[in-house]
């Protein structure tokens, strides 16, 4: 079963439970994914998250409701998973822009958050796969030395926080704190310890040769699996940095003959080379493994 087959599963099992607790692990789950990468996927394909998604079919539903049935407004809140009328109202004005009872009264018109069908992004994607084709290549374990950020998936938080991450690390001059660099002047980011919520770590650092030296100021050493990686080159604005991005997990790898494995992903800037943010120069590399 490709990417959208299996995401589309998601969205059927979303809809059958829709009046239940929703926790992203079953529905992850109910796709063959991690949670993580689900809601990576689905976010990258889609354009919104698993979370506001689900959100909007609830209120999308519960405002059919309102509209062909007399029902309490309570308990058709309770039905949608809220705690209370006065947060079901809150939710239904900031999605829709009406309370609940206004809607109910009036001849009003709402754009309903209609059942995703994911095989039509499928359709919508083929033009795309040329943008950006990667190269597959095997790559020896490396070592890295680096400072650990937080970030998250939701609201994309990542792709505003990353550029301010490398931005204090060399702001604190961590780099001088690096021990037997192996590769002087090429910076790697790696997104690793995923958690289901979506949060996740963005490690700014360098390649090192292995040593038992003590680290200073914070930093940490994170190894960097040795396997099969799909490369892909960016050369240009940091816009053209995170529509990669973009495009590798909406576009590419669903259509891809490749799966994304489970461990890090990374990306090495030439910072020699790179001046930000008009012009930079780094590789992104994924994990994958051939598709059975």
């Amino acid at each position: 079963m490709d990417h959208y087959n299996r995401i589309q599963a998601a969205i059927d099992f979303m809809e059958l439970h829709l009046q239940e607790d929703l926790r992203i692990e079953q529905i992850a789950r109910s796709a063959c994914f991690s949670a993580f990468h689900f809601q990576r996927l689905f976010q990258a394909i889609s354009g919104f998250s698993v979370q506001t998604y689900i959100r909007r079919r609830r209120l999308s539903e519960a405002a059919i409701v309102l509209k062909s049935t007399d029902r309490n407004i309570l308990d058709v809140a309770l039905d949608y998973q809220y705690s209370s009328q006065e947060a079901f109202t809150r939710a239904f004005d900031s999605c829709f822009g009406v309370t609940p009872a206004k809607y109910r009264a009036s001849g009003q018109q709402l754009a309903y958050q209609l059942k995703i069908n994911f095989i039509d992004y499928r359709n919508q994607a083929k033009g795309d796969l040329q943008m950006n084709k990667p190269r597959i290549t095997t790559l020896a374990t490396v070592d890295i030395v680096g400072y650990e950020y937080i970030t998250n998936l939701q609201q994309e938080a990542y792709f505003h926080d990353i550029p301010g991450f490398y931005h204090h690390f060399g702001e604190q001059q961590y780099y001088l704190h690096i021990p037997h660099q192996a590769a002087p002047g090429m910076a790697y980011g790696v997104s690793c310890r995923f958690q289901d919520n979506g949060q996740f770590s963005f490690i700014v650092g360098e390649a090192v040769y292995p040593s038992d030296d003590v680290l200073t100021k914070d930093l940490i050493r994170y190894s960097l699996p040795k396997g099969l990686y799909a490369e892909f080159k960016v050369h240009g604005h940091a816009d053209e940095v995170q529509n990669t991005r973009r495009f590798i997990y909406g576009t590419w790898l669903p259509n891809s003959n490749y799966e994304r494995l489970e461990g890090p992903d990374f990306e090495i800037t030439d910072v020699g080379h790179s001046r930000y943010p008009d012009q930079m120069k780094m590789s992104i590399y994924i994990p994958i493994k051939q598709s059975v």
